[in-house]
């Protein structure tokens, strides 16, 4: 016999939208849309930058770093219409797990995949990019880890979004938007390469995201996961 009293039903989160990490999760700063444009307004400075698409690799640094550098790539040869390179023959990944100064606070990692064009990079100007640059010390890493694959003739580095606090001397020289934020905010990064596609009543998988400390795992946010 029932007592009257409403049992609460549980909510049942939907798949792909975890209220932690999904897209609509926290406030969105940049849309799947603003992001597209981001990458484009990128991809004509790196172009205008280095006269040209030419003797250029780009190294993407995992996780989202990686699809950003392949986004970036079909962006150049699609604006490097005469002779464009074929945007798979000049992107790459380099991980940086073995280069970082905080492996003996965090000893426990899963060393990635470093992958580079068959050119290689010697002699070739190389655009690191990553989803959101914060303290550095990431980029720092990348720097060590390219130093013992080859000479390039050049670094530059392309975020989608610089957040601020950094720890050491480091620029980017592309970046996608300046995000001004708090240490104790997270940024997230939504990809729909890594992420998957939008669930029901999600506009896109592709989604920049400030979240409050609290907020938890499951997307890129260099604060945390990648100092």
């Amino acid at each position: 016999m029932s007592s009257g009293a409403a049992v609460p039903t549980p909510s049942v989160p939907r798949p792909g939208s975890d209220p932690e990490t999904g897209p609509t999760a926290g406030t969105v700063v940049l849309t799947a849309a603003d992001i597209s444009r981001a990458l484009t307004r990128i991809a004509h400075e790196i172009v205008e930058r280095n006269k040209g698409a030419h003797d250029l690799v780009l190294l993407g640094i995992p996780t989202r770093g990686v699809p950003l550098a392949a986004r970036l790539a079909e962006r150049l040869a699609a604006i490097e219409a005469d002779g464009a390179p074929d945007p798979h023959a000049i992107v790459g990944e380099l991980d940086v797990t073995m280069y970082r100064d905080d492996l003996h606070r965090h000893p426990t990692r899963t060393i990635g995949a470093t992958r580079l064009p068959a050119s290689g990079i010697d002699g070739k100007v190389v655009v690191l990019v990553d989803d959101v640059l914060y303290s550095g010390r990431t980029i720092r890493a990348a720097l060590d880890a390219i130093s013992d694959l080859g000479r390039p003739r050049a670094v530059q580095l392309a975020a989608l979004v610089d957040r601020g606090h950094r720890e050491l001397p480091i620029r980017p020289d592309f970046v996608g938007k300046n995000l001004p934020t708090s240490t104790s905010e997270r940024v997230s990064v939504r990809l729909a390469e890594i992420d998957g596609a939008p669930a029901a009543g999600d506009a896109s998988a592709d989604a920049v995201v400030i979240r409050p400390a609290a907020a938890q795992p499951g997307s890129s946010e260099d604060g945390e996961a990648r100092a």
